[in-house]
């Protein structure tokens, strides 16, 4: 799904297997979830198995992937890139900085959002503006879980650059749907839906521009979404 999001010189590799072959991890790495309780040894093994095969796609060695503050994962010199890992879906995407300044990617289940969580994360006008397009032919998506994805994305996209917070609440995302993709049944039952979103951004940083882009994607019960901004974003300012 991830590959469908982003353009041909990003590298991406994703599974929906629970475990994979070539799932190993490097010492360095072991070390950081030594005391991880399974699953999330296996989300952990599975996410950098995905990233070694997008670093493969860009001709690079597999090396380990470590964190950053706030689990940002510490890519090779020259390299950006994200991870995404949920029930049913691992996913990496990497391109190199001459091609790409940042990108963010995330994936979720296609399902409510918990009670009470949708009022943390959305803005009243984001609230107000999915409202009339889950009652427009589309409520069998449910629009507060690819909002929260849409952020998750902002955020991965945001943070690497700029090494501060970005709140649920300091973006605020706009989505629009493609008519070839207007929650049509896909394989087995499952919603096919996709589109575009933008971003703006309330808290700003002169290493971003004040809009994000990105794509949204829904199949097989899962949200998936990315954002990414290319070098010479400065120079499609105010066009």
């Amino acid at each position: 799904m991830i590959e469908r999001l982003l353009p041909a010189d990003v590298s991406c590799a994703a599974t929906r297997a629970e475990t994979v072959p070539d799932g190993f991890l490097f010492p360095e790495e072991e070390a950081l979830i030594a005391k991880s309780v399974a699953k999330r040894r296996n989300d952990f093994a599975t996410a950098r198995a995905c990233a070694r095969r997008a670093m493969a796609g860009l001709g690079l060695p597999p090396v380990a992937v470590l964190r950053g503050h706030r689990g940002k994962p510490l890519w090779p010199e020259g390299i950006v890139g994200s991870l995404t890992h949920c029930h049913g879906y691992r996913a990496a995407a990497l391109a190199r900085e001459e091609d790409v300044l940042a990108l963010g990617i995330d994936a979720e289940p296609h399902a409510p959002l918990p009670e009470g969580v949708r009022e943390l994360v959305t803005l009243p006008a984001e609230r107000e503006r999915i409202g009339p397009q889950a009652a427009e032919g589309s409520g069998a998506l449910h629009w507060d879980r690819v909002l929260f994805s849409a952020k998750e994305s902002v955020f991965k996209t945001w943070y690497p650059l700029t090494g501060t917070e970005l709140d649920f609440l300091e973006a605020d995302l706009t989505f629009s749907q493609e008519r070839s993709a207007e929650g049509s049944e896909g394989p087995g039952g499952s919603v096919a839906a996709g589109g575009a979103f933008a971003a703006r951004l309330l808290l700003t940083d002169p290493a971003l521009p004040e809009t994000l882009y990105g794509r949204w994607l829904i199949e097989d019960g899962i949200v998936a979404t990315s954002v990414l901004v290319r070098p010479d974003w400065r120079a499609g300012e105010g066009s």
